[in-house]
């Protein structure tokens, strides 16, 4: 294998075999290269088979880039069999493969944290408790102590903290109703391998038998159990690469431990430690800053960033007078780039601490005809409403959607309890049929008290009615009817913060049967291919599968590469790169956040500004209000104490030694005013 175009500690790093390494790879660094030609290395010089290493990180974009780029350094048959996954899907693959030995049954059911949030909160009001903040916090404490890998015997003692005491006691019951119903929830696909290696050494000694070599990307976002995870297969056999940058770690608030990375050197004591610090990205001024930012955080490995890419345009420090005309210069700037430097839209990225400060983004961009596209944003299918009323599809299509019914036994709430779904769940087990099915069953109403028999009656008259009323055609009539049958507008009232909220989100559900209404109205096989049109499958069910791949495809978009500008959060611009980078909102309260500053984790939030700033290639713009809008009132604000940090030889001030905010702010709206005239003038 060529690596001559790789660097020295580069070439080290995919080199290096023999002991555990540690890769401190700093932003720009060219990490995600190193990782998958070290995957190449493994397989064409050492002589690993693919089937025998896997890669994990987090998220499925970075998985996804990863086997992309794999894919174009090594032929399809030497890594065939190659295992390239997040934490997640690797724990998910490995219980499918072992369910039996972790107390599952085959097609398990996984619960996402909504699904979660309203089983609790189904527990929880059996102790009079109906506060939202009450039931996420319960929500949060769970979640934490599975991180930590701790059972419900083990947090019984945990605190006397009667807050505590209440999470620790649902925990319990929590963890009885999802062995009731066969499901697991997100925490579990780490949780449960760890607890199955633990137990049982022949498991353990067969997946480590399998895996001969693991490589972690983006180590510093691992929590305590995905460590344990990684400890487990690794500790002995020292097979293990591992990529990280303590610098970059953002994500304390969802259990991230970038300590771990400290861990390391005491758990594998022949650990090898390769920096990577030549940054392919930034100019040198932008380094420079960023490293001078981040050097007020303590470290647990030292390093400096450095570029050969040339010094590069001062960072613009850009103060307004108020957060519309912030929005406004932004928008100004963009224009007045794209025209001057003959730039594209995608060349431009505007960051930010809170999703709240894009609405006035968005309005500006809109309003001047900025193409843009909004990272973060929720999927319209992974909205709850929504995905209730898929449930109830799926389970009118397909009655042995264990997952389906699971999701709405109780939207609206039924009361039909844990217990209840205990003994329906252990009695369609030993009948090895689905959980709807053995509803109706006298065997199993002879195990039920009458109460509890009558509910779940009720339930199923309910989805057999509907599904009467598809087989004769009625579609659209079978689910509105459905949902007048259930209240399911009155439920989303009682489930929503505000009656404009319940509004919002009864649209969403009427959205959804127009699209089902568009497909099935007139002649249904017009929406029909001739492969479709020759199958068995009901013309409802292939209009639901297009609705569902419409997600799909909408998903898809949010990751496309047209020219448009790109609002993200600082979060969700993780893994990111553009020329021009505007980051907006440096102030105190908002970036470092008023939560982080009352808790005192200022720290992270400089983590935050410092991937924010290397984000940039080129131009870099830091912008900040002097008033701000807040619940219906401008609100004087305070830079943020970031930018007192940063290098002063570095910075331009606009404002300092020019003029005043109002004055910039008044040439900015006229700069725009042309602008818009000249790009309406070209595009005539």
């Amino acid at each position: 294998m060529d690596l001559n175009r790789f660097n020295s500690r580069q070439r080290q790093a995919i080199t290096h075999v023999g002991s555990p390494l540690l890769v401190l790879a700093g932003a720009g660094s060219g990490k995600t290269s190193v990782i998958t030609h070290k995957i190449a290395w493994l397989i064409q010089e050492i002589g690993i088979s693919a089937r025998h290493i896997t890669a994990v990180t987090f998220t499925n974009k970075a998985s996804r880039e990863m086997r992309e780029r794999i894919n174009h350094i090594a032929p399809k048959d030497q890594i065939r069999g190659l295992t390239i996954s997040t934490f997640h899907s690797f724990g998910l693959n490995l219980l499918r493969r072992e369910s039996y030995e972790a107390g599952l049954k085959s097609g398990f059911s996984i619960l996402d944290t909504e699904d979660s949030k309203t089983i609790l909160s189904d527990l929880l009001r059996r102790e009079s408790i109906e506060d939202r903040d009450i039931v996420s916090g319960v929500q949060q404490t769970i979640s934490t102590w599975k991180n930590h890998g701790l059972s419900p015997d083990q947090t019984q003692s945990h605190t006397k903290d009667p807050k505590f005491v209440l999470a620790a006691n649902t925990y319990i019951e929590y963890e009885r109703y999802l062995k009731a119903c066969n499901a697991v929830d997100f925490d579990d696909l780490i949780l449960k391998p760890v607890k199955l290696f633990r137990s049982n050494p022949t498991i353990l000694a067969k997946w480590k038998t399998k895996i001969r070599y693991l490589l972690v990307d983006e180590y510093q976002d691992t929590n305590g159990i995905q460590y344990e995870l990684v400890k487990l297969l690794t500790q002995i056999s020292g097979a293990l690469t591992v990529v990280g940058d303590d610098d970059q770690s953002i994500y304390a608030w969802r259990g991230a431990q970038p300590e771990n990375l400290k861990e390391l050197s005491n758990d594998f004591t022949t650990l090898k430690v390769i920096k990577l610090e030549q940054n392919y990205r930034s100019t040198r001024i932008i380094l420079e800053t960023a490293n001078t930012l981040i050097s007020n955080n303590p470290h647990i490995f030292e390093k400096v960033l450095w570029s050969d890419k040339g010094f590069g345009e001062l960072i613009q420090i850009l103060p307004t007078s108020t957060d519309e005309d912030e929005a406004e210069r932004v928008a100004s700037m963009i224009l007045e780039r794209k025209l001057n430097y003959k730039k594209q839209f995608s060349d431009f990225a505007v960051l930010y601490r809170s999703n709240k400060q894009a609405r006035i983004l968005e309005f500006k961009l809109q309003h001047f005809k900025i193409p843009y596209k909004l990272s973060g944003g929720t999927s319209f299918f992974a909205r709850s409403e929504i995905r209730d009323l898929m449930a109830y599809l799926r389970l009118l299509i397909n009655p042995d959607d264990d997952n389906a019914l699971l999701r709405i036994i109780n939207v609206p709430r039924r009361r039909i309890g844990p217990t209840t779904l205990e003994v329906l769940g252990g009695y369609a087990q030993e009948r090895h049929k689905s959980l709807y099915s053995c509803i109706p069953e006298m065997g199993l109403t002879t195990r039920l008290d009458p109460e509890a028999t009558r509910r779940l009656s009720q339930f199923y008259d309910l989805v057999e009615g509907a599904k009467h009323n598809l087989v004769l055609g009625r579609g659209i009539q079978a689910i509105d009817g459905l949902l007048d049958d259930i209240n399911y507008r009155n439920w989303l009232s009682d489930q929503s913060a505000s009656e404009s909220m319940a509004d919002h989100r009864w649209g969403n559900v009427t959205q959804l049967l127009e699209a089902l209404r568009k497909d099935l109205k007139g002649n249904p096989n017009e929406m029909l291919n001739e492969d479709e049109t020759n199958s068995d499958d009901s013309v409802i069910e292939i209009a639901i599968r297009k609705l569902v791949l419409g997600d799909i495809l909408e998903q898809e978009e949010e990751e496309d590469h047209s020219d448009r500008v790109q609002l993200s959060t600082l979060h969700a611009a993780k893994g990111l790169e553009f020329p021009d980078v505007f980051l907006v909102g440096a102030e105190e309260e908002l970036l470092p956040h008023k939560n982080s500053i009352e808790t005192d984790s200022i720290e992270e939030e400089r983590r935050l500004m410092y991937v924010g700033v290397t984000r940039a290639k080129q131009n870099l713009t830091i912008t900040y209000a002097r008033k701000r809008k807040q619940f219906g009132e401008l609100l004087e604000t305070t830079p943020s104490r970031f930018l007192d940090e940063l290098p002063e030889e570095y910075l331009h001030w606009q404002g300092k030694t020019e003029q005043d905010p109002e004055v910039v702010r008044k040439k900015g709206q006229d700069s725009l005013a042309a602008l818009h005239t000249l790009i309406k003038g070209e595009s005539a």
